[in-house]
Protein backbone atom coordinates (compact mmCIF):
# COMPACT_ATOMS: atom_id res chain seq x y z
CA UNK A 1 0.00 0.00 0.00
CA UNK A 2 1.26 3.64 -1.13
CA UNK A 3 2.27 6.25 1.53
CA UNK A 4 -0.47 8.37 0.45
CA UNK A 5 -3.04 5.49 0.66
CA UNK A 6 -1.88 5.02 3.98
CA UNK A 7 -2.77 8.88 5.18
CA UNK A 8 -6.45 8.68 3.27
CA UNK A 9 -7.13 5.81 5.28
CA UNK A 10 -5.43 7.44 8.37
CA UNK A 11 -7.32 10.91 7.63
CA UNK A 12 -10.96 9.00 7.56
CA UNK A 13 -10.24 6.83 10.69
CA UNK A 14 -9.73 10.32 12.71
CA UNK A 15 -12.71 11.46 10.93
CA UNK A 16 -14.60 8.44 12.10
CA UNK A 17 -13.59 9.37 15.64
CA UNK A 18 -14.70 12.22 15.79
CA UNK A 19 -18.14 11.83 14.09
CA UNK A 20 -19.11 9.12 16.11
CA UNK A 21 -18.45 11.15 19.45
CA UNK A 22 -20.40 14.16 18.36
CA UNK A 23 -23.16 11.95 17.02
CA UNK A 24 -23.13 9.56 20.40
CA UNK A 25 -23.27 11.01 23.58
CA UNK A 26 -22.89 8.26 25.88
CA UNK A 27 -19.68 6.12 25.61
CA UNK A 28 -18.06 2.86 27.39
CA UNK A 29 -14.15 2.58 27.07
CA UNK A 30 -13.62 -1.35 26.97
CA UNK A 31 -11.05 -3.98 27.81
CA UNK A 32 -10.08 -6.34 25.33
CA UNK A 33 -7.93 -8.66 26.02
CA UNK A 34 -7.59 -11.88 25.02
CA UNK A 35 -10.91 -11.30 22.83
CA UNK A 36 -10.78 -12.90 19.80
CA UNK A 37 -12.53 -11.42 16.37
CA UNK A 38 -15.32 -13.82 16.33
CA UNK A 39 -16.50 -13.02 19.58
CA UNK A 40 -16.47 -9.18 18.93
CA UNK A 41 -18.28 -9.98 15.41
CA UNK A 42 -21.24 -11.05 17.95
CA UNK A 43 -20.64 -8.41 20.20
CA UNK A 44 -21.68 -5.65 17.45
CA UNK A 45 -24.44 -7.93 16.05
CA UNK A 46 -26.30 -7.93 19.75
CA UNK A 47 -25.53 -4.32 20.54
CA UNK A 48 -27.03 -3.33 16.69
CA UNK A 49 -30.52 -3.61 18.26
CA UNK A 50 -29.77 -1.19 20.84
CA UNK A 51 -28.37 1.26 18.00
CA UNK A 52 -24.67 1.34 19.58
CA UNK A 53 -21.60 0.71 17.59
CA UNK A 54 -18.34 -0.64 18.25
CA UNK A 55 -14.86 1.03 17.59
CA UNK A 56 -11.33 -0.54 17.64
CA UNK A 57 -8.23 0.58 16.69
CA UNK A 58 -5.03 2.16 17.81
CA UNK A 59 -5.07 4.51 20.89
CA UNK A 60 -2.55 7.26 19.10
CA UNK A 61 -4.68 7.17 16.73
CA UNK A 62 -8.00 7.94 18.90
CA UNK A 63 -6.46 10.20 21.06
CA UNK A 64 -4.94 12.07 18.42
CA UNK A 65 -8.45 12.39 17.04
CA UNK A 66 -9.69 13.26 20.56
CA UNK A 67 -6.72 16.03 20.95
CA UNK A 68 -7.66 17.29 17.64
CA UNK A 69 -11.60 18.05 18.22
CA UNK A 70 -11.28 19.05 22.12
CA UNK A 71 -11.22 22.74 20.42
CA UNK A 72 -14.70 22.14 18.88
CA UNK A 73 -16.29 19.82 21.82
CA UNK A 74 -14.55 20.27 25.35
CA UNK A 75 -16.35 17.58 27.12
CA UNK A 76 -14.03 14.93 25.20
CA UNK A 77 -11.02 15.99 27.15
CA UNK A 78 -12.65 13.61 29.89
CA UNK A 79 -12.30 10.70 28.20
CA UNK A 80 -8.84 11.05 27.31
CA UNK A 81 -6.87 9.29 30.28
CA UNK A 82 -8.75 6.46 29.91
CA UNK A 83 -7.06 5.58 26.40
CA UNK A 84 -4.52 3.45 26.70
CA UNK A 85 -4.00 -0.39 26.99
CA UNK A 86 -5.99 -2.50 24.98
CA UNK A 87 -9.27 -0.89 24.76
CA UNK A 88 -12.38 -0.06 22.29
CA UNK A 89 -14.69 2.33 22.87
CA UNK A 90 -18.79 1.01 22.33
CA UNK A 91 -20.80 4.37 21.89
CA UNK A 92 -24.34 4.56 22.43
CA UNK A 93 -27.45 6.43 22.74
CA UNK A 94 -29.20 5.41 26.07
CA UNK A 95 -29.47 2.00 26.70
CA UNK A 96 -26.76 1.89 29.36
CA UNK A 97 -27.65 -0.76 31.31
CA UNK A 98 -28.86 -2.45 28.74
CA UNK A 99 -25.41 -2.37 26.68
CA UNK A 100 -23.68 -3.46 30.14
CA UNK A 101 -25.85 -6.62 30.80
CA UNK A 102 -24.81 -7.60 27.06
CA UNK A 103 -20.92 -6.59 27.81
CA UNK A 104 -21.31 -8.50 31.06
CA UNK A 105 -23.26 -11.97 29.67
CA UNK A 106 -21.42 -12.10 26.35
CA UNK A 107 -18.30 -14.26 27.53
CA UNK A 108 -16.62 -17.12 26.15
CA UNK A 109 -14.70 -19.93 28.13
CA UNK A 110 -11.10 -20.06 27.25
CA UNK A 111 -8.53 -22.80 28.52
CA UNK A 112 -5.13 -21.58 30.88
CA UNK A 113 -2.36 -20.24 28.70
CA UNK A 114 1.24 -20.97 30.06
CA UNK A 115 2.56 -17.66 30.70
CA UNK A 116 -1.09 -15.82 30.97
CA UNK A 117 -2.22 -14.29 34.15
CA UNK A 118 -4.93 -15.87 36.09
CA UNK A 119 -7.68 -13.57 36.56
CA UNK A 120 -9.64 -15.58 38.81
CA UNK A 121 -9.15 -18.63 41.20
CA UNK A 122 -8.92 -22.10 39.79
CA UNK A 123 -9.27 -24.88 42.45
CA UNK A 124 -9.52 -28.89 40.86
CA UNK A 125 -12.22 -30.74 42.25
CA UNK A 126 -11.73 -34.08 43.96
CA UNK A 127 -13.22 -36.85 42.24
CA UNK A 128 -12.01 -39.28 39.21
CA UNK A 129 -10.57 -37.62 36.67
CA UNK A 130 -10.98 -40.13 33.96
CA UNK A 131 -6.42 -40.46 33.35
CA UNK A 132 -5.09 -43.53 33.31
CA UNK A 133 -2.68 -44.76 35.90
CA UNK A 134 0.84 -43.32 33.89
CA UNK A 135 -0.23 -39.90 34.80
CA UNK A 136 0.16 -40.19 38.97
CA UNK A 137 3.70 -39.32 38.68
CA UNK A 138 2.47 -35.69 36.90
CA UNK A 139 0.30 -34.78 38.86
CA UNK A 140 2.36 -36.01 41.86
CA UNK A 141 5.18 -33.58 41.02
CA UNK A 142 2.40 -30.98 41.43
CA UNK A 143 2.01 -31.86 44.70
CA UNK A 144 -1.61 -33.70 43.98
CA UNK A 145 -2.91 -36.29 46.55
CA UNK A 146 -4.09 -38.84 44.20
CA UNK A 147 -5.32 -42.84 44.18
CA UNK A 148 -6.30 -45.46 41.68
CA UNK A 149 -9.81 -46.09 41.70
CA UNK A 150 -11.39 -48.64 38.82
CA UNK A 151 -8.48 -48.38 36.92
CA UNK A 152 -8.52 -44.41 36.50
CA UNK A 153 -6.42 -41.40 38.74
CA UNK A 154 -8.85 -40.44 41.62
CA UNK A 155 -8.31 -36.88 43.44
CA UNK A 156 -8.62 -37.12 47.13
CA UNK A 157 -9.35 -33.25 47.78
CA UNK A 158 -10.07 -30.18 46.46
CA UNK A 159 -6.55 -28.49 45.52
CA UNK A 160 -6.29 -24.56 44.76
CA UNK A 161 -4.19 -24.97 41.07
CA UNK A 162 -3.86 -20.91 40.79
CA UNK A 163 -5.21 -17.93 42.60
CA UNK A 164 -5.68 -14.30 40.97
CA UNK A 165 -2.79 -12.55 39.27
CA UNK A 166 -0.24 -15.88 39.63
CA UNK A 167 1.16 -16.52 35.86
CA UNK A 168 -0.01 -19.63 34.65
CA UNK A 169 3.32 -22.15 34.25
CA UNK A 170 3.06 -24.76 31.96
CA UNK A 171 2.69 -27.62 34.39
CA UNK A 172 -0.67 -26.65 35.56
CA UNK A 173 -1.84 -25.23 31.25
CA UNK A 174 -1.15 -29.08 30.75
CA UNK A 175 -2.84 -30.46 33.84
CA UNK A 176 -5.86 -28.04 33.30
CA UNK A 177 -5.48 -29.18 29.31
CA UNK A 178 -5.52 -33.15 30.57
CA UNK A 179 -8.69 -32.96 32.53
CA UNK A 180 -10.35 -30.97 29.67
CA UNK A 181 -11.10 -27.87 32.38
CA UNK A 182 -11.76 -24.11 30.60
CA UNK A 183 -11.26 -22.12 33.83
CA UNK A 184 -11.18 -18.51 32.24
CA UNK A 185 -13.52 -16.20 30.61
CA UNK A 186 -12.98 -13.78 28.30
CA UNK A 187 -15.37 -10.83 26.97
CA UNK A 188 -15.70 -6.92 26.82
CA UNK A 189 -14.77 -5.64 30.35
CA UNK A 190 -16.23 -2.01 30.83
CA UNK A 191 -13.34 0.06 31.85
CA UNK A 192 -15.10 3.55 31.94
CA UNK A 193 -18.41 5.12 31.10
CA UNK A 194 -18.52 8.33 29.67
CA UNK A 195 -21.72 10.54 29.60
CA UNK A 196 -21.46 13.92 28.11
CA UNK A 197 -18.48 14.89 29.45
CA UNK A 198 -18.32 12.55 32.51
CA UNK A 199 -16.52 10.22 33.74
CA UNK A 200 -17.54 7.37 35.86
CA UNK A 201 -17.52 3.72 36.96
CA UNK A 202 -19.73 1.12 35.43
CA UNK A 203 -20.31 -0.01 39.11
CA UNK A 204 -22.79 3.00 39.38
CA UNK A 205 -25.34 1.72 36.43
CA UNK A 206 -25.23 -1.29 38.48
CA UNK A 207 -26.99 -0.02 41.49
CA UNK A 208 -30.57 -1.10 42.06
CA UNK A 209 -33.55 0.66 43.77
CA UNK A 210 -32.93 -1.60 46.71
CA UNK A 211 -29.42 0.13 46.98
CA UNK A 212 -30.36 3.41 46.50
CA UNK A 213 -33.22 3.28 49.22
CA UNK A 214 -30.55 1.60 52.04
CA UNK A 215 -28.12 4.36 50.85
CA UNK A 216 -31.15 7.45 51.58
CA UNK A 217 -32.15 5.22 54.78
CA UNK A 218 -28.28 5.44 55.90
CA UNK A 219 -28.12 8.93 55.60
CA UNK A 220 -31.69 9.45 57.64
CA UNK A 221 -30.58 7.36 60.30
CA UNK A 222 -27.12 8.97 60.65
CA UNK A 223 -28.76 12.73 60.19
CA UNK A 224 -30.89 11.62 63.35
CA UNK A 225 -28.02 10.17 65.84
CA UNK A 226 -26.12 13.32 64.84
CA UNK A 227 -29.76 15.67 66.04
CA UNK A 228 -30.25 13.66 68.59
CA UNK A 229 -26.53 13.66 70.22
CA UNK A 230 -26.86 17.32 69.68
CA UNK A 231 -29.97 17.42 71.04
CA UNK A 232 -31.01 19.96 67.65
CA UNK A 233 -34.68 18.73 66.22
CA UNK A 234 -34.67 17.70 62.93
CA UNK A 235 -37.37 15.91 60.50
CA UNK A 236 -35.51 13.04 60.90
CA UNK A 237 -34.91 13.31 64.79
CA UNK A 238 -38.25 14.00 65.21
CA UNK A 239 -40.12 10.82 65.40
CA UNK A 240 -37.23 9.46 68.07
CA UNK A 241 -37.76 12.59 69.96
CA UNK A 242 -41.98 12.06 70.17
CA UNK A 243 -41.47 8.18 71.33
CA UNK A 244 -38.66 9.29 74.11
CA UNK A 245 -41.25 12.11 75.16
CA UNK A 246 -44.01 9.60 75.37
CA UNK A 247 -41.69 7.00 76.95
CA UNK A 248 -40.67 9.15 79.88
CA UNK A 249 -44.66 11.08 79.83
CA UNK A 250 -45.49 7.41 80.68
CA UNK A 251 -42.84 6.72 83.20
CA UNK A 252 -44.08 9.29 85.16
CA UNK A 253 -47.34 8.19 84.80
CA UNK A 254 -46.89 5.17 86.34
CA UNK A 255 -44.40 6.29 88.98
CA UNK A 256 -47.27 8.84 90.50
CA UNK A 257 -49.97 6.36 89.40
CA UNK A 258 -51.67 9.63 87.48
CA UNK A 259 -54.44 8.31 85.16
CA UNK A 260 -54.22 9.05 81.73
CA UNK A 261 -55.60 7.62 78.66
CA UNK A 262 -52.03 6.62 77.26
CA UNK A 263 -51.15 4.39 80.28
CA UNK A 264 -54.47 2.34 80.99
CA UNK A 265 -53.65 -0.10 79.06
CA UNK A 266 -49.64 -0.46 80.39
CA UNK A 267 -51.24 0.11 83.71
CA UNK A 268 -53.43 -3.08 83.15
CA UNK A 269 -50.24 -5.26 81.91
CA UNK A 270 -48.65 -4.23 84.82
CA UNK A 271 -51.14 -4.68 87.45
CA UNK A 272 -51.88 -8.60 85.75
CA UNK A 273 -48.83 -10.49 85.67
CA UNK A 274 -50.07 -13.54 83.49
CA UNK A 275 -50.90 -10.69 81.22
CA UNK A 276 -47.84 -9.38 81.24
CA UNK A 277 -46.01 -13.04 80.81
CA UNK A 278 -48.39 -13.50 77.67
CA UNK A 279 -47.40 -10.47 76.03
CA UNK A 280 -43.71 -10.39 76.89
CA UNK A 281 -44.37 -14.07 75.24
CA UNK A 282 -46.23 -12.56 71.92
CA UNK A 283 -43.48 -9.86 72.23
CA UNK A 284 -40.72 -12.70 71.72
CA UNK A 285 -42.28 -15.07 69.00
CA UNK A 286 -43.48 -13.50 65.55
CA UNK A 287 -46.65 -11.61 65.89
CA UNK A 288 -49.93 -14.06 64.34
CA UNK A 289 -52.34 -11.21 64.13
CA UNK A 290 -53.49 -7.41 65.25
CA UNK A 291 -54.30 -8.24 69.11
CA UNK A 292 -51.17 -10.61 69.29
CA UNK A 293 -49.14 -7.48 67.51
CA UNK A 294 -50.69 -4.75 69.53
CA UNK A 295 -50.02 -6.72 73.42
CA UNK A 296 -46.35 -7.42 71.88
CA UNK A 297 -45.82 -3.31 71.15
CA UNK A 298 -47.24 -2.91 74.37
CA UNK A 299 -44.76 -5.24 76.60
CA UNK A 300 -41.94 -3.31 74.17
CA UNK A 301 -43.28 -0.02 75.98
CA UNK A 302 -43.65 -1.45 79.49
CA UNK A 303 -40.19 -2.73 79.16
CA UNK A 304 -39.05 0.50 77.95
CA UNK A 305 -40.80 2.19 80.68
CA UNK A 306 -39.70 -0.32 83.58
CA UNK A 307 -35.83 0.70 82.36
CA UNK A 308 -36.59 4.27 82.73
CA UNK A 309 -38.16 4.03 86.34
CA UNK A 310 -34.74 1.76 87.15
CA UNK A 311 -32.81 4.49 85.56
CA UNK A 312 -35.15 7.16 87.39
CA UNK A 313 -35.39 9.56 84.43
CA UNK A 314 -38.22 12.02 84.99
CA UNK A 315 -36.80 14.72 83.66
CA UNK A 316 -38.93 15.81 80.38
CA UNK A 317 -36.51 18.41 79.11
CA UNK A 318 -33.08 16.19 79.99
Amino acid sequence: MSQGAKSERKAAYLKRVQKLFDEFPQAFVIEADNVASSHLQVVRRILRQYGASVLMGKNTLIRKALRDHVAKNEKLEAILPFVKGNVGIVFCRGHLKEVVEVLDRERVAAPAKAGSIAPVEVIIPAGNTGLEPTQTSFLQALNIQTKIAKGQIEILKDVKLLVPGQKVGSSEAALLQKLNIKPFTYGLGVKQVYDDGKTYGVEVLKLTEADLLAKFFEGVTRVASISLQLGWPSVASLPHLLINGYKRVAAISLEIDYDMAQTRELKALLADPEKLKAARAAAAAPAGGAAPAKAAEAAKVVEEVKEEEEAQVFDLFG
